[in-house]
């Protein structure tokens, strides 16, 4: 049995063990993607404690595959909620940043009429995504799916932050090309 097999089995028992292995585990990124998203320390806390009662509650009866996927996914809708709600309240962060460079590329709500056509655009982007290369692509998701900053980029790949702009810059231009020989409307 796999670790997160085993790990949500836990859950299955309703083990309090279930919640402090899920943290030991996925709480660093998990911490580190809400962060990412709303630039606030105790708003990315409560993001992650909020997860982690979303997770308790919907194991059983689900049981997720891949689980980390599953956890980064609830930690980063709640995180894209709270920065919603704050950007309402005047308090900005840093991801508006990130939103604001996929623009271009990924139509707006409002023409995305309804959910078959989201999905649609997501199962899109799958395709995209695995045609480029490896390096590209984990450039991508980390940019514009976990928020990290140009800088810890820069880092990360060990390049100048002009050269991981060029690149993230570069990859949406493919992404806009992609997306309109889908048919999408930009």
């Amino acid at each position: 049995m796999t670790e997160d097999s085993r790990l949500i089995e836990l859950f299955f028992e309703r083990s309090g063990q279930a919640l402090t292995l899920l943290s030991e585990k996925y709480g660093a990124i998990c911490l580190a993607t809400a962060r990412n998203i709303l630039s606030s320390e105790q708003d990315a806390e409560e993001c992650l404690s909020d997860a982690y009662l979303a997770v308790w509650n919907k194991i059983p009866p689900e049981r997720p595959e891949p689980l980390a996927a599953y956890l980064l996914r609830i930690v980063r809708n709640l995180a894209l909620k709270k920065l919603r709600q704050n950007t309402a309240e005047k308090r900005g962060s840093g991801y508006g940043t990130v939103l604001e460079e996929l623009e271009g590329c990924i139509p707006s709500r409002e023409s995305v009429e309804d959910e078959a056509e989201a999905k649609e655009l997501a199962k899109a982007i799958d395709r995209f995504l695995s045609s480029i290369a490896k390096d590209e692509r984990v450039l991508f998701v980390r940019r514009y799916w976990f928020g990290d900053s140009i800088s810890e980029l820069a880092g990360l790949f060990s390049q100048s932050g002009h050269n991981i702009s060029s690149r993230l810059y570069r990859t949406r231009k493919k992404l806009r090309k992609f997306l309109l020989g889908e048919g999408a409307k930009l």
